[in-house]
Formats: structure tokens, C-alpha cells, sequence
């Protein structure tokens, strides 16, 4: 299979780009993780993952955790885990439909990037499972393409704190506002039935969006 489509042909074509793709091709894009990818994966707490559903929409979320958030398994192989989100379940749905992924990697301080497409499967036994307390689930995807990118265009950015919601070690996380907010109460999954009073009370949509913009969602 040819790393570039028939349509990004035709752009590179047309900005006479086909030679410069080329020879980036050859110079940055590999098929396996090697140390240096490695290294640079397992320092992240963060990365961007896209999917793509049944029907062709794509969709990109943040996932955020621990360093380490994502295992390198073997050179071909990662490994990473699904929190409790909004019950959507929008990526690994969508790993399900299509089982192609993509997997963005950035150093906002540096800056620095790291891009990765996969083949992926999802899993609620995986033996790694355990590796991240608080997770309910574990992807796998096998490497197809990773490459290091030019990171000129990434504004650098300061770290001020992780986040609260970062599994312990034990798997505990603070009960998120968004579950306490009125109108969702009645469709929580069981398990959060009744937190909301056991967590400073139910509270309004327009509630939530102070606490969102004072960053304390």
C-alpha cells in the first residue's frame, strides 16, 4: 500500500510538491516504534486520538492521564486504556466500525510531535487492564505508519498543573460537576445514581458553565 492517496497526490501535483513528499516519505515515516518513539510516547500525559465511524464521520478526542498514559507493547503494538467519560463512547465505537485510528502526540513546551496511524481493537479483559487503575477499558493498535513532525507551527505553551481527574493509584477520581447538573440525573448509568446529593448537591446547566469557566468543571 502506498503511504500517499490518490487526492493528496493530486494537491502535491499541483503545488509541485511530489519530489519534497517523496523524500519525506523516505526520511521520516516508518513502520514500527523504535527507541526514540518510544521514549518520546512514554513521557506523554496526554494525546490527540482520531477515529472514524460507520458512515465516514471522523471525529478527534483528547485523552489525558499519568505519564505513561500510552504503552509501547512492542515495537508494532500499543496499548492504551478508556476512562469514565460522558457515556457517548464515541471512539471506541467508532474503533469497532472502522478500526482505523490516528494518534497525534505533542510537546507543547518544547514544542515537539509525534503522529501515528493505527489499525486498533477494543477490549474489557485485556490483560493489561489493571496497568491503569480506573480504567474500564483497554485499545490495542497495531502500528502502521509514525512519524516525527516539524513542530514550527506549535505555540509553546507552560504546564501549570495536571489534572484533578487523573486516576490515584487506588483508581479513585473526584465525581466530575457535569454528573451533578439537574437535567441528566434521571439517565445517569446506576452507578452514579444519587452521587450528585453525596457530592454538594444537584446543580443547573448554567451552574456547571461558571465552574467550566472558572476552570473548576
Amino acid at each position: 500500500m502506498t503511504f500517499y492517496s490518490p487526492s493528496q497526490r493530486a494537491w502535491q501535483e499541483r503545488f509541485d510538491s511530489v519530489p519534497l513528499a517523496d523524500r519525506v516519505e523516505q526520511a521520516i515515516v516508518a513502520d514500527a516504534v523504535d527507541d526514540f518513539f518510544g521514549g518520546f510516547i512514554a513521557s506523554r500525559d496526554f494525546f490527540f486520538l482520531a477515529t472514524v465511524d460507520g458512515n465516514g464521520m471522523p471525529t478527534v478526542s483528547y485523552k489525558g492521564g499519568a505519564a505513561g498514559l500510552v504503552k509501547v507493547v512492542d515495537p508494532t503494538t500499543l496499548a492504551f486504556p478508556n476512562y469514565d467519560g460522558n457515556g457517548m463512547f464515541l471512539s471506541v465505537g467508532n474503533i469497532d466500525d472502522s478500526h482505523k485510528i490516528g494518534m497525534l502526540f505533542i510537546d507543547l513546551e518544547t514544542p515537539n510531535r509525534l503522529r501515528i496511524q493505527a489499525t486498533a481493537s477494543v477490549s474489557d479483559d485485556d490483560e493489561l487492564l489493571s496497568t491503569w487503575p480506573g480504567a474500564d477499558l483497554v485499545v490495542r493498535a497495531r502500528v502502521e505508519k509514525v512519524f516525527h513532525n516539524c513542530g514550527r507551527y506549535i505555540h509553546k505553551h507552560e504546564r501549570v498543573s495536571a489534572s484533578k481527574y487523573v486516576p490515584a493509584a487506588d483508581g479513585t477520581v473526584p465525581y466530575p460537576a457535569w454528573k451533578r447538573i439537574d437535567a441528566v440525573q434521571d439517565v445517569l448509568p446506576t452507578k452514579d445514581r444519587g452521587q450528585a446529593e453525596l457530592q454538594g448537591g444537584v446543580i443547573t446547566f448554567d451552574d456547571y458553565i461558571g465552574k467550566l469557566l472558572a476552570g473548576d468543571s
